[in-house]
């Protein structure tokens, strides 16, 4: 199993069009990644299961992955989040916001 942190930065928070973009993400991947907020956990292979984080501007995820390529899973949401601040979206397989 794999952990690491991100802070959700977009001004909409985590809405649908990157929940979207998520869960195609995951998809890539053979390991099962989960974004946790609180007490709550999301299948990121699930766009309903992400909403209901409700998780919105400034709020910190911890993102675990677990499987063979789980190091590749959770470093892939990682650039995603990073990338969709710097707007490089397109590349990391997120959508920018317009």
């Amino acid at each position: 199993m794999r952990r690491s942190r991100i802070v959700v930065s977009q001004r909409e928070g985590l809405h649908l069009r990157t929940a979207a973009s998520l869960v195609r993400l995951s998809k890539r991947f053979r390991s099962t990644i989960f974004l946790k907020c609180g007490g709550k956990v999301a299948d990121l292979r699930s766009i309903l299961s992400i909403l209901s984080l409700c998780a919105t501007m400034g709020t910190a995820l911890d993102v675990e992955a677990i499987g063979d390529d789980e190091h590749d899973a959770t470093q892939a949401v990682e650039q995603a989040f990073s990338a969709h601040d710097a707007g490089d979206a397109p590349d990391s397989g997120m959508e920018r916001n317009r």
